[in-house]
């Protein structure tokens, strides 16, 4: 083939490049966007007394900072539709937070299931999602008094990635803090269980 009948082709092929490359950068933090979130999300470890282990085989994905998803670190799963999402907040920012929204929180124990609730409209509308509290050896696993998990069908939005289906699990440590982790998925068999416990013990609270 000539140059002349190569350009057309070399042409579409550059446009096809322009066109995909931003798309598949807005899904992957930039070094220094990295650089920054990690940052903060050790400040926020440290704040709420919890450690933290990068899970193997994850990679870091950026993820959406809020006032309806104030998300603050984000891990993905290559090759595979799944994502974890996490948000910490100390005690008092917790408390804070809802009072400035004027929703009462009728204990300070339970704190964790009124963020829940706040944060839920803004990964669906339907009001049926499936609720359990987790049992005394699950939180004992994590070093909390208290927690509940969540499972959503998720309205399809550009934010949270078109992804179909959302395991919300929320965990508290009494005056420490809470911490949230989204799973997101769009199958939810059991290889979403499988995946997500790939990840299940990459953090908790101090002892």
């Amino acid at each position: 083939m000539n140059i002349t009948k190569r350009i057309p082709l070399l042409v579409g092929f550059l446009l096809l490049l322009l066109a995909v490359v931003p798309v598949m950068a807005q899904g992957v933090a930039a070094p220094a966007e990295s650089e920054k979130a990690k940052k903060a999300f050790n400040e926020l470890l440290a704040e709420t007394g919890m450690t933290f282990v990068f899970p193997e085989g994850f990679k870091e994905v950026k993820v959406p900072s809020t006032d309806a998803l104030p998300f603050c670190y984000g891990m993905g799963l290559p090759g595979q539709e799944f994502e974890i999402w996490l948000r910490l907040s100390t005690q008092k920012e917790g408390e804070k937070l809802l009072a400035d929204k004027n929703i009462h929180v009728s204990s300070p124990d339970s704190l964790y299931a009124h963020l829940a609730q706040d944060q839920i409209p803004a990964f669906t509308s339907e009001k049926g999602f499936l609720r359990r509290r987790l049992p005394d050896y699950i939180l004992r696993r994590y070093n909390a008094d208290a927690g509940s998990t969540y499972l959503l069908n998720i309205d399809d939005s550009r934010l949270t990635k078109h992804y179909k289906y959302a395991l919300l699990t929320v965990l508290q440590k009494n005056q420490a803090g809470v911490v949230m982790a989204v799973c997101f998925t769009n199958e939810k068999g059991p290889e979403f269980f499988k995946t997500m416990g790939m990840a299940a013990s990459c953090m908790k609270f101090k002892d």
